[in-house]
């Protein structure tokens, strides 16, 4: 019997190495296989900038348009002033000047990172260099730009460096950015004078001119305002970002 099998399969017809399908490598598998699951996923969490809320409510509309042709604005076409400023978790930042008089409207986002279309977690990885910040619009004839910077400093311990409350890393560092050049001599003053009170304590408050602004993704905007806080002018409770 063992022949007689062994003599059958000898001359069984072998099938044309044409039908076996081309087989890849398991490690070529495997990594091409994760490289599609990672650019699917870079395309979830990719910020649709023309879904965000504009004026009058939020400015993530307007600041998502300048960011995508790389300007980094003066006034916006309202003839409004335009600012930028870092104070940790923008949640809270947001909310103190959406409360100042004279601030029309706010956008959460990131800036001064190397990265464009950054993402909430690339920014929290503090891998893109970012930090995250707000800009704004806002009337000069209502709340001067030093009142901007004043208020931003009440809000932060300058002397602290990447850390705002119980917040800590590169990506919540408190900064000035400046629009113009009477911004920046404004904002040197407004810190020389700080320093000055702080005495031995450096002050560490980030002064660099302002760059491409990205905005966060829709779910951060008015974070604290849609979820309960008032952001009327002059709003006298406390912020909470955590509760």
């Amino acid at each position: 019997m063992l022949s007689l099998v062994t003599g059958l399969c000898a001359f069984a017809p072998l099938p044309a190495r044409a039908t076996y399908p081309t087989r890849h490598a398991p490690a070529k598998m495997i990594g091409n296989f994760f490289s599609k699951m990672q650019s699917n996923l870079k395309r979830l969490q990719e910020v649709d900038y023309a879904s965000l809320e504009g004026l009058p409510k939020s400015f993530g509309l307007e600041a998502g348009e300048w960011a995508l042709k790389g300007e980094v604005p003066v006034r916006s076409k309202d003839g409004l002033d335009v600012a930028t400023f870092a104070g940790g978790c923008f949640w809270g930042t947001e909310l103190h000047f959406q409360r100042l008089p004279g601030v029309v409207a706010t956008c959460v986002g990131y800036t001064q990172g190397e990265v464009e279309k950054p993402t909430y977690g690339e920014v929290c990885s503090g891998a893109t260099g970012h930090t995250e910040a707000i800009q704004m619009v806002y009337d000069a004839k209502a709340v001067s730009y030093e009142d901007l910077v004043r208020k931003l400093l009440s809000t932060v311990d300058p002397t602290l460096r990447n850390r705002v409350g119980n917040d800590r890393g590169t990506q919540y560092r408190h900064g000035i950015y400046p629009h113009t050049d009477a911004q920046e001599e404004v904002a040197e003053r407004v810190l020389r004078e700080t320093q000055e009170q702080c005495g031995e304590k450096k002050v560490v408050t980030e002064l660099r001119r302002a760059v491409v602004f990205w905005p966060a993704e829709a779910t951060h905007q008015r974070y604290l305002d849609r979820g309960g806080q008032s952001a009327a002018k002059d709003a006298p409770e406390r912020v909470r970002c955590y509760g």
